[in-house]
């Protein structure tokens, strides 16, 4: 174990090293975490092994990492500053969300109709193309301190947008599942399970750290206390994994946004500002190590033998984010930047595409291993091409609405400048 943990803290610093790299150029550090999890990884140079990855104390640090990137996101859904946009963001959310399924779904549909494979793979790749990973477009937020529309925009709709996800995937594959299948997990005890037993425990555990936190104190008083809690929320969700939800996986990123949502409306904005200001450098720990397991298992040697599902499948993607983003920002009124460039924001997918592909894969496999083998290949391969160029085009999506470097001082931020 203390080998596995050396190569982790190694590993660790290389990102953050290489994150200073590539943001010379201008790029964002992000992905130097990516493309170090990459080389550092099982498929080529090994230090981050398959051994490392499948250790169960691996696996419960990284979901505390998650609740962390989770609490970053929660701090920013203060209800009185939802209420100046609030109904704009949740239809925006729900149209470009839906436009991605169907686009995508429609896509795959007329591919499958003229070489026979089963239709409702069609759907399954719409669902997993729905979903947007929250952790690449928030780390550019905060690396280059974006201010403006498109970020206001961007930060509720990383946590909608996932949840419109969960409900649509799980839909599908539980339908699907039932219809191929002796046994399925009735869906509407996995929504519960995946949306509102998390929410449920991060309110819970974020009114008792509001009456906690609330109260002004040090700094390292203050970041003791949050880890505390931190580690509280964390560890009611892995009695509940282990207890009761045998296979499912709680979203700990849902829990800690849910947590810290619940606590910031409790406290006042200057105390808030001194909580992330505290908690700012297990932030960078939490990020580094999140977006370098993203990369981990991405294989370098997809891109060479990526398809034509590849390839449709991320085009299709992007036309539905981009599509779906532009037209409900514009039924919403919002702002013309808003329109143009939120799609392009949305764009990085690995990590939650992989989670559902991996789910996918095994309810197919039951019934359909073909299907699985199709879903597996293509979306790993797209995991690895699309995530390079998301984040660049995310970033560039930023600089084209003109919003790098706006952050305004009153807002609530962490300062992420000494990563990159």
């Amino acid at each position: 174990m203390i080998i596995l943990v050396s190569r982790l803290l190694i590993a660790v610093s290389i990102a953050f090293f290489m994150g200073k790299l590539v943001s010379k150029i201008k790029l964002p550090a992000i992905l130097g975490w990516l493309l170090t999890g990459m080389i550092l990884g099982p498929h080529a140079m090994g230090l981050i092994s398959e051994r490392l990855l499948n250790t169960s104390w691996y696996g419960t640090v990284l979901s505390i990492f998650e609740c962390s990137m989770g609490f970053m996101i929660g701090t920013e859904l203060v209800f009185k500053e939802l209420k100046k946009s609030g109904k704009q963001i949740i239809i925006t959310t729900i149209i470009q969300s839906m436009g991605t399924f169907f686009i995508v779904s429609l896509f795959f549909g007329a591919i499958f109709h003229f070489t026979g494979t089963p239709l409702y793979l069609a759907f399954i790749f719409g669902g997993i193309a729905l979903a947007t990973a929250p952790a690449p477009a928030l780390s550019i937020v905060k690396e280059f301190k974006t201010g403006g529309p498109v970020t206001r925009a961007l930060i509720p709709m990383a946590a909608l947008d996932d949840i419109v996800a969960i409900i649509v995937f799980f839909s599908i594959t539980s339908f699907i599942g039932a219809a191929n299948a002796e046994k399925s997990v009735p869906l509407y005890l996995t929504l519960a399970m995946m949306i509102l037993l998390p929410i449920a425990i991060g309110v819970g555990v974020g009114i008792l750290g509001g009456n906690v936190l609330k109260k002004p104190r040090s700094k390292t008083t203050t970041l003791i206390t949050t880890v505390i809690l931190i580690l509280l929320v964390s560890g009611v969700g892995f009695v509940f994994n282990k207890l009761i939800l045998g296979q499912l996986v709680l979203n700990f990123m849902l829990i800690g946004m849910a947590f810290s949502a619940t606590f910031a409306n409790m406290v006042s904005e200057e105390r808030l500002v001194e909580i992330m200001d505290a908690f700012n450098p297990i932030l960078k720990v939490s990020m580094i190590t999140v977006i370098l397991n993203l990369g981990a298992p991405l294989d370098y040697r997809l891109i060479l033998g990526a398809g034509i599902f590849t390839a449709v499948y991320i085009l299709s993607r992007a036309i539905g984010k981009c599509s779906g983003a532009y037209l409900g920002a514009k039924l919403t009124g919002l702002p013309e930047t808003v329109q143009k460039y939120l799609g392009l924001t949305l764009l990085p997918h690995s990590g939650v595409s992989l989670v559902f592909t991996g789910i996918a894969a095994t309810t197919l496999n039951a019934f359909d291993p073909t299907s699985a083998a199709i879903i597996q290949g293509t979306i790993a391969a797209a995991a690895v091409i699309n995530e390079i160029i998301a984040v660049i085009i995310a970033k560039r999506a930023f600089e084209w609405a003109g919003e790098l470097g706006k952050q305004s001082p009153a807002n609530i931020s962490f300062d992420l400048s000494s990563v990159s």
